[in-house]
């Protein structure tokens, strides 16, 4: 990881899960995990949420990599496709790019992939901008 800048703290969520951000430079986040046993749905295999999770995570990443530091952003609408299952011991990584960025909106896509390169999934969002930290989240 370069230094130009410093990772995000990961959410209690995205430690439980088990992600690591393996690169967080500008215009990239990428986020990485091993499926493990409980990790899996009913029909053993990965979980769908667990996809769209690890994407939202790179993704916003990504986004959060070309903002101001004053500025603030937040999911507003993610839609996946879930293309090829993930397995226990399948190594995934996930990757965001900005498509385009507005005042206010931004439009991004991302892939999961596994350690062969076989696409996983794939995904486009939206995320809201804000010129600064919203008060209710002060």
């Amino acid at each position: 990881m370069t230094d130009e800048l410093s990772a995000p703290k990961l959410t209690k969520l995205a430690e439980t899960i088990g992600f690591e951000i393996t690169e967080f430079t500008p215009g990239k986040c990428i986020v990485e995990l091993t499926i493990r046993e409980d990790h899996l749905n009913a029909g053993g295999v990965a979980h769908g949420g667990l996809h769209a999770t690890l994407l939202d995570t790179a993704m916003g990443g990504t986004l959060v990599t070309t903002l101001p530091k004053e500025e603030w952003c937040a999911t507003a609408q993610l839609d996946l496709s879930y293309l090829e299952p993930a397995y226990v011991g399948s190594h995934l990584t996930a990757v965001g790019e900005v498509v385009r960025r507005g005042r206010n909106l931004a439009h991004l896509q991302g892939e999961i992939t596994d350690q062969n390169g076989k696409k996983i999934a794939h995904a486009r969002g939206t995320w809201a901008v804000w010129e600064k930290k919203p008060s209710s989240l002060v």
